[in-house]
């Protein structure tokens, strides 16, 4: 049996303030939805340097000083698809949107206002909660579950 295998490496990153999420009206169909900014390694890049490249091209935004506060998993076909996520609250610029979709500041008692993704409110758990830090996808029984560790 084999040690390795292959992986499909990407980020994500809650940028906030006191008040709000920046989010991303995401247009493509296989995540669809108000969700968080991001997108993939490139080879032998770094995933600070990743996440801080897809920032600026996705939101138009400079995120200083990003702090690792999880990782998501789940199965693909031949291998793991692994995001590592990520929270910036200092950032520099002007925001834009991307052909990813349109960027919005949410307010966070608004969240239930807008058409979030489907685990988006795992994925924020994860990510503020100090004694979380994986949000796996597991199959069982031909469905998929969410574990949150």
């Amino acid at each position: 049996m084999s040690r390795t295998e292959n992986v499909e490496l990407t980020v994500l990153c809650l940028i906030h303030n006191e008040k709000q999420y920046l989010l991303q009206d995401r247009v493509k169909k296989d995540w669809k939805g108000y969700t968080l900014p991001g997108g993939h390694v490139e080879p032998g890049e770094s995933f600070v340097d990743a996440v801080i490249r897809e920032m600026k091209e996705e939101t138009g935004l400079t995120i200083q000083n990003p702090k690792l506060c999880g990782v998501k998993q789940f199965p693909i076909e031949g291998g793991r698809y692994i995001v590592f996520l990520y929270k910036a609250d200092q950032y520099s610029g002007e925001l834009i949107s991307s052909e990813e979709g349109a960027m919005h500041w949410v307010n966070k008692d608004e969240l239930g206002r807008v058409n979030l993704v489907n685990d988006f409110h795992e994925l924020l758990q994860i990510m503020l909660d100090e004694d979380m830090s994986e949000f796996q996808y597991v199959i069982e029984d031909g469905k998929w579950k969410a574990v949150l560790k």
